[in-house]
């Protein structure tokens, strides 16, 4: 087909279904109705003379040439994107925008950035705490660091490992009763027990310590995110399973305390971005900086 005449708007509209395989998120990406994509992309069906999509109920999947002509046009789009964001007026540097997970930004990264920006005074960093998933295009975050108890994959972007996770149980010494240290990690069932995003967690690490734990266990406060369980261990409110590197200032400060050394294995952190070779040069620098933390 000669370039004259390719339907630009209705292979966009294509593309981003495509990405999203749901016409209404396409919608919502491009600021159009879902009747408007799916015109579209009828019409691009009709000009190419085969079906790029299967209809189902409540869902659309790509056939195996729309998944071929998918592939294509990511690359060309990305491509392109690519190449007017190198040929972009670079006089005053855009601030480098990073995805992180809550309890990560607040515990660790937040600590952490005044060595960043004496290292690197002329980046100014955007940090963005939303946990929704990236395509990395248009205004979406250069960089994401997100957490996953068994994930280390995900569709149409790289991702590359920063740390693995373990938990280990804190708590306020003042929440000791009489001042005096644990001896027995059944023990902490005598206290109540803090529990982040869900309640069998703790049920892992006293399992870990040979301990079969009660239902009494799953019970207590359950919170969000690890920022705000760490801020009930600071408050006294109970004892919380942590990464000790997220509470690494509060047990410096002995705000918090470590009764026992078991900790068990929780996943990891990993750095996500669409393609880490395309990477502004304050992209390339934030990475050299956070993986230097924790080699």
């Amino acid at each position: 087909m000669k370039r004259g005449r390719l339907p630009l708007t209705a292979l966009r509209s294509f593309e981003v279904a495509a990405r999203h395989s749901s016409f209404t998120q396409a919608a919502a990406e491009l600021f159009i109705s879902q009747a408007a994509i799916s015109r579209q992309v009828r019409d691009l069906e009709a000009l190419i003379g085969c079906p790029l999509f299967e209809r189902r109920h409540r869902a659309v999947v790509l056939t195996a040439a729309g998944q071929e002509l998918r592939v294509t046009l990511t690359a060309s789009f990305d491509s392109i994107g690519d190449c007017l964001d190198r040929l972009r007026s670079t006089d005053e540097q855009p601030p480098l925008i990073i995805s992180c997970e809550p309890s990560f930004a607040s515990c660790w990264l937040m600590p952490n950035l005044a060595d960043f920006q004496r290292r690197y005074p002329g980046i100014d960093l955007d940090i963005d705490t939303d946990r929704r998933f990236y395509e990395f295009r248009g205004r979406d975050p250069a960089i994401a660091i997100r957490h996953s108890e068994t994930q280390s994959r995900w569709p149409r972007v790289e991702s590359r490992p920063l740390c693995t996770t373990r938990l280990t149980p804190v708590l306020s010494p003042a929440l000791l009763r009489d001042g005096e240290a644990l001896q027995r990690p059944e023990e902490l069932l005598t206290y109540p027990l803090v529990h982040e995003e869900r309640r069998d967690v703790w049920g892992q690490w006293f399992a870990a310590a040979g301990i079969t734990a009660p239902a009494a266990a799953q019970r207590g406060l359950v919170y969000a995110e690890g920022g705000l369980t760490l801020q009930a261990a600071l408050r006294g409110q109970g004892v919380v399973l942590s990464d000790d590197r997220l509470a690494s200032d509060a047990l410096a400060r002995g705000e918090l305390i470590r009764p026992f050394a078991l900790s068990i294995p929780f996943g990891a952190y990993w750095l996500v971005a669409r393609r880490f070779v395309t990477l502004p040069p304050s992209g390339e620098s934030f990475l050299a900086w956070i993986e230097g933390h924790f080699r």
